[in-house]
C-alpha cells in the first residue's frame, strides 16, 4: 500500500510538473509573438510597451479580492477553469481589429493568472506532502527556467517556417493541455466544501484576517514580504536594463541580447544543480545564501562598466535566482495555513505590484534626473541590505522552528 501510494504521489507531481512545464513554455513563446503583433498592427513603440503595463495594472485591481475567492473554491476545478478562459483569450487575439480590444484581452489574460497563481501555490501544498516540497519546487524551477531559454528559441523557429498567429495560438493549446493534466489529478479539497458569494463584508473581513494573521505571525509575515520587497526593487533595475547597459556600460545591441542569453543560462545551470541537491541543502540554506548570491549578482552588475564585468554578475544572479525562489516558496508553503493562503498571497501580492509600479517609475525618473549608474548602485545596495536582513533573520537560532523539513517536524 505505501509503495502503491509513493508511486501515486510521484505520478501526481510528474503530472503536474508537465502542466507547469507546458504552460510556461507557451507563455514565453506567447511574449516574443504578442510583441511583435502589436507592432505589425500598429507600428507604436509605445503600443508595444502600453503591453508590459497591462500585467501589473490587472494585478491591483485583481488580486485584492480574488485570494477570497480562492480559498472558498475547488483549487482544481478554479485552475482548469482558468486555463481554459486563457486559452480562449489568446485564441480569439489574432482576430481582433484594434489595438484596444487587444489590451481588453491582455488585462482579462492578467486577471486569470492573478487566480491561477495563487490557486496552485495552494494546491501543490495541499497534494505535495512536506518531505517533498522542497524538490518539487526545485524540480518547478528547473521546469520555468527550462522554459525561459527554450520557449523564445521555439518561438524565434516558428516565427521563421510559420506566422506570428500561429505561435500565438500554439500558446492557446499549451494552456488546453495543461487544463487537461490538471483535470487528470486528484481532487484535495473536503468534501463538502462549497464555494460562496463574494460580498463586501466578506472582502473586508478577509483583509482584517490577513492582517490580524500578519500581526499575530509578524515573523512569517515579515520575512516573506522582505523575499517579496527584494524582487520589488530587482524588477525596478531590470526595467533600466536595456538603457543601462548600452548607455551607461557602453555595449551594442547584440552583447545586450548576449547577456540575456547568459542570464538564461545561468537560471537553467542553477536550477539544474539545485534539482539534485535540494534534499541535501536546508531551506534556510536555499533562503540565505540564494539571496546573498542574487544581490552579490545585482551589485556586480551595477558596478560593471565591461561586458565581462556584467556577464559575471549576470551569471551569478541567474543561477542562484532558483536557490532562493525555492526556498521562499518552501518557507511559504510550510508556515502559512491552507485555509487562508490564497488570501495571504493575494492580498501581499497586491502591494507586491503596487510597490513594483513605484520602484519602475522612481528608478526611471531618478534615472533622468541624475546618472543612471547612481540610481542602479543604490538600488543594487538597497537589494543588498535587503539580504543581509534576511539573512539574519533566518539565521536565528529562536527560529528554527520556522524551517522544518519533515512532517515529523512539523507534528513536534
Amino acid at each position: 500500500m505505501q509503495v502503491s501510494a509513493e508511486m501515486d504521489n510521484k505520478s501526481n507531481s510528474l503530472l503536474l510538473l508537465w502542466g507547469i512545464g507546458i504552460s510556461s513554455l507557451g507563455d514565453f513563446v506567447y511574449i516574443i509573438a504578442i510583441n511583435i503583433f502589436v507592432l505589425d498592427l500598429t507600428g507604436s513603440a509605445a503600443a508595444v510597451a502600453g503591453l508590459w503595463i497591462i500585467g501589473p495594472i490587472a494585478a491591483i485591481l485583481t488580486k485584492f479580492w480574488s485570494g477570497s475567492i480562492i480559498d472558498r473554491a475547488n483549487k482544481r476545478q478554479l485552475m482548469i477553469l482558468t486555463d481554459l478562459i486563457r486559452a480562449l483569450l489568446v485564441a480569439i487575439i489574432p482576430f481582433l481589429p484594434s489595438i484596444w480590444l487587444i489590451y481588453v484581452s491582455l488585462f482579462l489574460l492578467s486577471a486569470a493568472k492573478a487566480f491561477f497563481e495563487p490557486a496552485s501555490v495552494t494546491y501543490i501544498t495541499s497534494l505535495i506532502s512536506v518531505e517533498n516540497r522542497k524538490q518539487f519546487n526545485s524540480f518547478r524551477g528547473f521546469v520555468s527556467s527550462g522554459a525561459l531559454v527554450v520557449g523564445p528559441a521555439i518561438a524565434g523557429v516558428l516565427l521563421l517556417v510559420t506566422s506570428v498567429n500561429a505561435a500565438i495560438w500554439i500558446n492557446a493549446i499549451s494552456f488546453l493541455i495543461s487544463a487537461y493534466l490538471l483535470y487528470l489529478l486528484p481532487n484535495v479539497e473536503k468534501a463538502g466544501k462549497e464555494s460562496q458569494a463574494l460580498t463586501i463584508k466578506m472582502l473586508i473581513d478577509d483583509w482584517k484576517q490577513v492582517w490580524s494573521y500578519s500581526k499575530a505571525h509578524s515573523y512569517i509575515a515579515g520575512v516573506f514580504f522582505l523575499g517579496q520587497f527584494f524582487w520589488i526593487i530587482a524588477l525596478g533595475m531590470d526595467a533600466q536594463e536595456v538603457v543601462f547597459i548600452q548607455n551607461v556600460i557602453g555595449l551594442s545591441e547584440t552583447d545586450y541580447g548576449l547577456l540575456v542569453s547568459i542570464t538564461g543560462i545561468g537560471y537553467l545551470a542553477g536550477s539544474s544543480a539545485l534539482s539534485f541537491l535540494a534534499k541535501k541543502l536546508s531551506i534556510r540554506l536555499l533562503l540565505g545564501l540564494g539571496y546573498l548570491m542574487v544581490a552579490a549578482g545585482y551589485l556586480i552588475y551595477a558596478f560593471s562598466s565591461s561586458f565581462l564585468a556584467a556577464a559575471i554578475g549576470f551569471i551569478i544572479l541567474g543561477f542562484f535566482n532558483s536557490f532562493s525562489n525555492t526556498g521562499l516558496v518552501t518557507f511559504y508553503q510550510n508556515n502559512v495555513p491552507v485555509e487562508i493562503m490564497g488570501r495571504i498571497s493575494s492580498i501581499f501580492g497586491t502591494i507586491q505590484s503596487i510597490l513594483q509600479i513605484g520602484f519602475v517609475l522612481l528608478i526611471g525618473f531618478s534615472g533622468d534626473l541624475l546618472p543612471l549608474r547612481y540610481s542602479m548602485i543604490t538600488a543594487s545596495m538597497l537589494i543588498f541590505c535587503s539580504s543581509i536582513l534576511l539573512l539574519f533573520l533566518v539565521y536565528q537560532r529562536s527560529r528554527s522552528i520556522y524551517y522544518r523539513e519533515s512532517m515529523e517536524e512539523v507534528s513536534l
